[in-house]
């Protein structure tokens, strides 16, 4: 048998000879998970409060999590997907709001011409 005594790129997953972990990717399996995006976190909270400061905190917190590298890029579109709906859901109510009141008035124009 023969051992060969190789130097390994610190870069290096794996031995090229061997296959054997290195211990630059036994400490990247060990390390501490991904930092959280605190921007993600606001805009998921606000996207329930102002819906339209948490959406755009959550496309904010979106592109800084890949540009970064950081946790809480799922956290950040689910504050955009319910930042969507809730002003979708405002906007449909805003829109009803406007029909009924000019229903009233339309029908109180109408009961005044009468008398």
């Amino acid at each position: 048998m023969r051992f060969y005594n190789t130097i390994i790129s610190d870069y290096a997953d794996v031995c090229p000879n061997c296959g054997v972990k290195t211990e630059s990717a036994i400490a990247d399996n060990t390390s501490a998970a991904k930092k959280t995006n605190v921007l993600a976190i606001v805009g998921f909270v606000l996207s329930f409060l102002v819906p339209l400061a948490g959406l755009i905190c959550s496309i904010v917190a979106r592109k800084q999590c890949t540009e970064r590298n950081e946790g809480g890029a799922g956290l950040a579109l689910a504050g955009l997907i319910i930042s969507i709906v809730e002003m979708c859901i405002i906007l449909l109510y805003i829109i009803i709001l406007i029909a009924v009141a000019g229903s009233l008035v339309s029908s109180l124009s109408l009961a005044a011409t009468v008398l």
